[in-house]
């Protein structure tokens, strides 16, 4: 979503940053080009203005031209007005109210509202342990009921039973009168949307609130649709009273103005994005973190939560046991593969690590991209169970019936034997040192560096167990981050181990800082 927005302010502020002394002309001009960044990104014109004239009141200042480093001093201002405007600190959904909390899903037809409100029930009863309710009240859009139920029973969630001919008021008030009855915290009511704004449709909004009497009302927004999702809340919230946003599609290829503009237009904070299809994929929306991703300092205290969510504490364990008697076989070499699709990818992870943002395209140009990742679990399902288990079996007949099998052929197989070689040798000679594998090491690496250690949850000493973390020590993460010298502009990725940096085998592409982080990904095929 911010990747355009993130090259050019980047570069401008390196442009900074590399420099003894500043001129108030220099910050000046340096600031006229953040303004054409920030209007490309479409980000709305007052909101540019303000920003940018916030940001000079403070970057002019006396004690920054004369700093020792005035370049980090204007990033610094940048990123801590950036953070004020996207809202200062991160707000979640407020359910604290007598049961059941209503919350009302508003905002125009395909903006993803009923997804969205399968996501958040889904969210509230795995999280919070909360029981739900969903109740569809569109009653215009052919099968809305129909789609909502399916939702709900693919999430384990209650789903209000549909009778035909009830206008969307009745359905609300019969909705709150089943939550009561059924002993449900929370119930959501996913409300009906048009192509456009028009009178019927807020007057109905306004007709539902003041049945159902909602303690929250979130205003489903596509983040795609730039100024249109601006004028949108502002429609809403002046007809509709809204308490908060929710932007669907923040892992599009939109360029990021809504998500800046929509909380300094209206004043409501953004609570919650949605950054996939699946339900899973509903993060909160923290304005620190958001804004550090964009000045390329990396997002550690997302990168370490993605890693607890998807980390399999039993399958590490098991592997730590293998690996400390010198084993890594290639279904172990699949399953870190895995592990890492699952946690984005090599360019989701390198996107929330400090100073590596910069890096995707180095490693798209050396051939290292999630396919190759893919391809890779190809040969290796594509292999006997005595195969993956002995590689030293696979002659010339085996390896080209492995090749008809997964699409690919000779040499990409001997580079994936290449590969699993190497790192079964780097894993014996880390012995018990190398246990928990390649995400494991890295968030072990990060966590140490941290000051987290590695007994948090006796996975074997990296990654430490974060399921049990409350969120308030997940939030001074980032502050230990900082400190730690992990959220500089620029500043690479310090303390993640003494190895050379670069990914071996990658074609000369050198990435610096990576050198500890995984226990080398060799054998990666040169850009042809």
């Amino acid at each position: 979503m911010f990747e355009n927005l993130q090259d050019r302010l980047g570069s401008i502020l390196n442009g900074l940053t590399g420099r003894g002394a500043l001129s108030e002309a220099d910050v000046s001009a340096a600031l006229r080009e953040v303004r054409r960044a920030l209007l490309e990104a479409d980000v709305a014109l007052d909101v540019v203005r303000s920003f940018t004239d916030r940001v000079r009141e403070k970057a002019v200042g006396a004690e920054i031209l004369k700093s020792i480093k005035p370049g980090q001093m204007v990033v610094k201002v940048v990123h801590d007005e950036l953070i004020e405007m996207l809202g200062g600190e991160g707000v979640g959904i407020d359910l604290h109210a007598p049961a059941p909390v209503v919350v009302m899903m508003v905002g125009l037809q395909g903006s993803g509202k009923t997804t969205t409100s399968a996501k958040i029930a889904h969210r509230l009863s795995t999280r919070e342990k909360k029981k739900v309710l969903m109740a569809s009240l569109d009653t215009r859009r052919p099968a809305a009921q129909e789609q909502l139920r399916q939702l709900g029973a693919q999430a384990n969630i209650d789903t209000l039973p549909v009778i035909s001919g009830q206008s969307p008021t009745d359905i609300a008030a019969r909705a709150v009168q089943a939550a009561k009855l059924g002993g449900h915290d929370v119930v959501i009511l996913d409300t009906a949307g048009r192509t456009h704004i028009d009178e019927p449709l807020m007057v109905e909004m306004a007709d539902i609130k003041k049945r159902s009497n909602p303690h929250e009302i979130l205003l489903v927004a596509d983040s795609l649709t730039g100024q249109d999702a601006v004028n949108l809340a502002r429609s809403f919230d002046e007809r509709v009273g809204i308490t908060g946003l929710v932007l669907t599609r923040m892992d599009g290829d939109g360029r990021g103005g809504a998500a800046l503009s929509m909380r300094a237009v209206t004043g409501k904070p953004i609570k919650l994005i949605g950054v996939g299809e699946k339900m899973s994929e509903l993060e909160e929306f923290h304005p620190r973190r958001i804004a550090d991703r964009i000045l390329g300092m990396g997002d550690i205290v997302s990168l370490v939560e993605r890693a607890a969510e998807n980390i399999d504490a039993e399958k590490a364990a098991a592997m730590a046991a293998k690996m400390a008697k010198g084993k890594f076989d290639l279904d172990d070499l699949a399953d870190q593969l895995r592990q890492m699709q699952k946690m984005g990818g090599m360019g989701g992870i390198m996107g929330m690590m400090p100073g590596m943002a910069g890096m995707k395209d180095k490693m798209a140009a050396a051939g290292l991209d999630d396919k190759l990742f893919g391809r890779q679990i190809a040969i290796i399902q594509s292999m006997t169970k005595a195969e993956r288990t002995n590689p030293d079996l696979l002659k010339h007949s085996r390896k080209k019936r492995i090749a008809a099998g997964s699409g690919t052929d000779a040499a990409a197989i001997n580079k994936l034997l290449k590969m699993h070689r190497q790192m079964a040798d780097m894993m014996k000679m880390m012995g018990g040192k190398g246990k928990g594998g390649m995400m494991k090491q890295m968030m072990g690496g990060l966590a140490g560096k941290m000051g987290l250690g590695g007994g948090m949850g006796g996975m074997g000493g990296g990654m430490p167990d974060l399921s049990n973390i409350d969120p308030r020590q997940l939030e001074a993460l980032q502050k230990q981050a900082e400190a730690a010298g992990l959220g500089k502009p620029g500043g690479g990725m310090p303390g993640l181990g003494g190895m050379p940096s670069g990914l071996s085998g990658l074609g000369g592409a050198k990435l610096p800082g990576l050198g500890g982080g995984f226990p080398g990904l060799p054998g990666l095929p040169k850009k042809k």
